[in-house]
């Protein structure tokens, strides 16, 4: 399963946790520039997290966007780690559904 990680800075714990809970491959974008903004979502990815309080609400809402038109599945957290546990096996729970 591939993840595109949007918003924070250091995000090893994050990105530890996901790979421990079946994430293959996480891509992170810190989203600090405003490029960041404008990228494409990648064609591979199986699902993305934004990290709320670390995103710019212009950000959140293209990104928004991007995931529902490209029918990606979107989790929106906090940066804490059981935040992201939290929200991510709630994810894969109605995944296996």
């Amino acid at each position: 399963m591939s993840i595109l990680l949007i918003g924070g800075d250091k995000v090893n714990n994050i990105t530890e946790l996901l790979k421990s809970l079946g994430a293959t491959k996480t891509t992170h974008w810190d989203s600090r520039k405003n490029s960041t903004s404008h990228k494409k979502i990648p064609a591979n990815t199986d699902a993305v997290i934004m990290l709320t309080d670390f995103l710019k609400h212009n950000s959140m809402s293209y990104f928004k966007k991007s995931a529902k038109k490209q029918s990606i599945p979107l989790i929106c957290t906090r940066r804490g780690c059981a935040s992201v546990e939290a929200e991510f096996s709630k994810f894969m729970e109605e995944k296996n559904v």
